[in-house]
């Protein structure tokens, strides 16, 4: 499930990005609690809070880290969840694929599919 255009937008804007953001996805606090949107763009992974109650509104940076940050690995079985800087998330099952996409971008990208319209 495509992460909702208005939360997108208000992301966008919430860290003043131009650019094209490469991947996002929302994830919690492992066990439940806070809520998080992660931003993946060309130049960084940025995290934010959006809080316990609503999901929707990005409250606070809680971390920048550069592109080059290894997101996962995504473990699952009971649930996906990964660790990054050092604290645990857990993400809809559906998610854990684009914290794949995201990883293998950057370390692994012969094992991405070929672009199936290069020249357009």
């Amino acid at each position: 499930m495509p992460v909702p255009r208005p939360l997108r937008d208000r992301c966008r804007e919430f860290l003043g990005i131009d650019g094209e953001i490469r991947y996002i996805f929302p994830a919690m606090t492992y066990g439940g609690g806070a809520g998080f949107v992660f931003v993946v763009t060309d130049e960084q992974i940025a995290v934010i809070s959006t809080g316990a109650i609503g999901r929707a509104t990005p409250k606070s940076i809680w971390g920048s880290y550069p592109r080059g940050t290894r997101i996962g690995p995504v473990e699952t079985g009971s649930g996906a969840s990964f660790e990054f800087a050092g604290a645990a998330f857990e993400v809809d099952d559906e998610y854990a694929a684009v914290v794949n996409a995201a990883d293998a971008e950057i370390f692994d990208r012969d094992s991405l599919p070929r672009d199936p319209l290069p020249d357009l």
